[in-house]
């Protein structure tokens, strides 16, 4: 494979160019060379690490994990004992969010509950319960957070 460019990248592995920069920012990934127009030159090591970390973020798998995997990747003779255990860590997190959405589920279907004919919206039961502080407020937040979308 030829060297690339950040677009061409970009383009190869689905990965925005910013996405791309912040990664080398924060030393996910390695400064590439630059060519004698300055521009950065990828090669086929950039892309299988920038692949590595895509599927670990389709994992929803936190840029800490995701350097900690590449720290041992980094090191193949190494024992593979921490990432199992980073891998452990993941499925609880992971089952923990599925637990919190559940209960976001039976949330909503109980809002959802609250108008069941088509009506004014002033006498609306779901614009109502949302309008309510002690109904519309989250029992738990989790790791989400309660930050806007």
């Amino acid at each position: 494979m030829n060297q690339l460019k950040i677009g061409e990248l970009a383009t190869y592995t689905g990965c925005l160019v910013e996405t791309i920069r912040y990664y080398e920012r924060i030393g996910l990934l390695a400064a590439p060379i630059r060519s004698e127009k300055n521009y950065r030159l990828y090669d086929q090591a950039h892309v299988e690490r920038l692949q590595f970390i895509r599927h670990c973020r389709s994992l929803d798998m936190a840029l800490d994990e995701i350097r900690s995997l590449l720290n041992f990747r980094d090191v193949p003779d190494a024992n593979c004992t921490g990432v199992n255990a980073i891998l452990d860590k993941h499925i609880d997190h992971v089952a923990h969010r599925i637990s919190e959405l559940k209960a976001l589920q039976l949330q909503l279907k109980q809002l959802r509950s609250r108008c069941l004919i088509a009506q004014s919206t002033q006498n609306c039961g779901i614009l109502q319960g949302l309008a309510d502080a002690k109904d519309a407020a989250p029992k738990n937040l989790g790791s989400h957070g309660g930050g806007c979308h």
